[in-house]
């Protein structure tokens, strides 16, 4: 038996007609005819009882009816649940991120256009990132720098110049701007190497011949932003990172273009997957 015989004999049952059962399915009535008529001389049984144009079921096509109304009032559902998530009314979006603070403007705008999608974020460093994409737990990834691979779709949405942020005792806290020259010799915490707001900073020091003296190499943005307050040396951080305090104060580089970009990422064969797409377009 065939899932089209079973969904034939179930139409005529509900509608009590062939003719209106084709009609219900957008078929011919010879080929809902010729369906049931399959499944009565496959098992030697008898459904319906005919009358004229009209049909009455059989004890049998009673119980064979019960029978098929979940599987169909399943294949509804699914049906239903298939059309929302393509019309992004729900479904579920897993955002794997290197920061709360690049994906957060972006979950706003998503959240407001699709406000039925259920969505989750979790942290990680940029490799991380790559792995979620890669085995699937995550749909779209945010990054703070630029991988060339082709496994990847990546697109840039955000710049943000990287500052200086100080103690509320230091000179600088006075200040609005300092000059990149102005940070020679000067105690400084930074990220590890590697690390996308490191990479831009070193990048200008040593266009610009500064050496400020590096007392702490962190990873951890939080623990960078105590040791400042407790005034062991000066950091730089991209400004959309930059959390404000009473113990801080943030100065801007009058004399340096410095920056970070925020892109977001997507294997790229799920590129045009409705809900990846709507994510990418929410970026603008």
């Amino acid at each position: 038996m065939r899932l089209t015989q079973l969904r034939s004999f179930y139409a005529v049952a509900r509608m009590g007609s062939f003719t209106r059962a084709a009609e219900h399915l957008h078929v011919s009535q010879p080929t809902i005819t010729t369906q049931v008529k399959f499944l009565e001389e496959r098992y030697s049984v008898e459904l319906f009882h005919r009358r004229g144009r009209h049909v009455a079921l059989t004890e049998l096509g009673e119980k064979l009816m019960q029978l098929a109304q979940p599987i169909f009032s399943l294949e509804s559902d699914a049906v239903l649940l298939l059309d929302n998530a393509g019309e992004l009314r729900s479904g579920h979006l897993r955002v794997a991120a290197v920061g709360p603070y690049h994906v957060t403007k972006v979950l706003v705008n998503f959240n407001q256009q699709f406000p039925g999608i259920k969505v989750s974020v979790s942290t990680g460093n940029s490799q991380d990132v790559l792995d979620r994409l890669l085995d699937y737990s995550a749909d779209v990834g945010v990054l703070a720098q630029l991988v060339c691979d082709d496994r990847f779709v990546l697109v840039p949405f955000s710049r943000h110049p990287v500052v200086i942020f100080t103690p509320s005792g230091h000179r600088f806290a006075r200040r609005r701007r300092i000059r990149l020259a102005e940070l020679q010799g000067e105690r400084m915490i930074l990220r590890e190497p590697g690390s996308t707001t490191r990479k831009a900073f070193d990048s200008a020091l040593e266009k610009g011949k500064v050496r400020p003296e590096v007392v702490m190499e962190i990873a951890s943005r939080e623990v960078i932003r105590e040791a400042v307050i407790q005034g062991i040396g000066i950091a730089a951080v991209s400004a959309v990172e930059y959390v404000p305090s009473p113990g801080l104060h943030m100065v801007q580089i009058s004399d340096a273009e410095i920056y970070t970009y925020a892109h977001v990422a997507c294997l790229t064969e799920r590129r045009e997957m409705r809900m990846i797409r709507a994510f990418f377009e929410c970026c603008h």
